[in-house]
């Protein structure tokens, strides 16, 4: 089926469509060259429409063991070419089957650098992703609605989880606000075992499960609709060491006092280097936000920033002085991406170790 892709400012974007109604959501582009499964199953980018620039997609196939979430939260796919026949030894079947099996939109053998571009140029924005014959007053219906801010109410789990070894060193309660399975896997990884609750669990009840330590995690959309976390987190701080992730560490930068911003086209990939300032190296990262913390609005706070972008130079990390408290707006734990920072979980247990 013949299909486009309508942005907000009237651009438009032709090529074939992998699904059938027309579906609106914010348009973004990630720049991994692999990863693809980890990119459309991750909890962070629910109602985006993700571009991909590497132009080969599908031609490793799908299997279930990198998974990001129990099902995709994205509204849609657009990519170059889409492979249909995989080639892996871990293959167990086509991207194209997957997408269909979750009823994700696709539109492919589209020109995904000319979107990258516009977007680059004039920032994200609402895009509809419908067949080629749809009627105008539709597609102009859809860009005239407001997109969700509920993201990570939905997103979330409903009900308190356990994982990992009885015996396990630490015991770690995750807020979970979208949190990425291999994240989930790293601490467990790392000897802890983990209680899960939702976004909006209090404080006290976290504290009444007596954890070594409170991990905040990943999540869609803007951080400021996340008040009520925050409240809660400012009740945790300083009763147990905390590490935020991403949506986590922008949850943090609000408990502190602090601001976010929405970035003009944010960071999505996994080639995005961070400069860790305590001891000069850089780090490749694997990154999703596009909003950050606004480093002025920490002038007040008791913070030191141990992370910075080299790219924009915009806050990747943070560490509270007198408080065991740590955060990265990066995924350490990569899926899809490098694992060179995996260092900063064997920092949280110290924390913990610490108390």
């Amino acid at each position: 089926m013949k299909g486009k892709l309508v942005l907000q400012d009237g651009a438009v974007f032709e090529g074939e469509l992998l699904g059938g109604a027309p579906i609106l959501g914010e348009v973004v582009f990630n720049t991994g060259m692999t990863g693809y499964q980890e990119i459309v199953t991750d909890p962070s980018y629910a109602d985006q429409i993700i571009t991909l620039t590497y132009p080969l997609i599908g031609n490793y196939g799908v299997f279930r063991d990198i998974v990001q979430a129990p099902k995709p939260y994205c509204r849609g796919m657009i990519v170059g070419e889409l492979c249909t026949f995989p080639s892996n030894w871990q293959n167990e079947g086509r991207f194209e089957e997957f997408l269909r099996a979750y009823g994700v939109p696709c539109l492919y053998n589209v020109d995904t650098r000319a979107i990258t571009r516009r977007i680059r140029n004039h920032g994200v924005m609402k895009g509809v992703i419908c067949p080629a014959d749809t009627d105008e007053a539709r597609i102009e219906a859809l860009l005239a609605q407001e997109l969700p801010t509920d993201q990570v109410a939905r997103v979330t789990t409903t009900w308190e989880g356990h994982r990992g070894a009885d015996n396990a060193d630490f015991h770690v309660a995750v807020y979970d606000f979208g949190v990425k399975e291999n994240i989930l896997q790293s601490l467990e990884r790392c000897g802890c075992r983990l209680t899960i609750y939702p976004a909006a669990t209090k404080a006290e009840t976290v504290l009444a499960a007596n954890p070594d330590g409170i991990f905040l995690s990943n999540g869609p959309g803007d951080p400021k609709s996340l008040d009520y976390a925050v409240e809660e987190v400012k009740k945790l701080m300083g009763k147990k060491p905390i590490f935020g992730i991403c949506m986590g560490h922008q949850v943090l930068a609000l408990a502190y006092g602090g601001d976010t911003y929405k970035m003009r086209f944010g960071h999505r990939g996994s080639n995005h280097p961070v400069k860790d300032l305590e001891t000069g190296r850089i780090y490749i990262t694997s990154q999703n936000h596009g909003y950050a913390v606004s480093e002025e609005s920490l002038n007040g706070a008791d913070v030191t920033i141990t992370h910075r972008s080299v790219n924009d130079g915009s806050v990747e990390g943070m560490r509270h002085n007198t408080m065991p408290i740590m955060s990265v707006q990066y995924h350490p734990e990569a899926s899809p991406g490098p694992t060179d920072n995996l260092y900063l979980f064997e920092q949280f247990k110290e924390l913990m170790r610490k108390g």
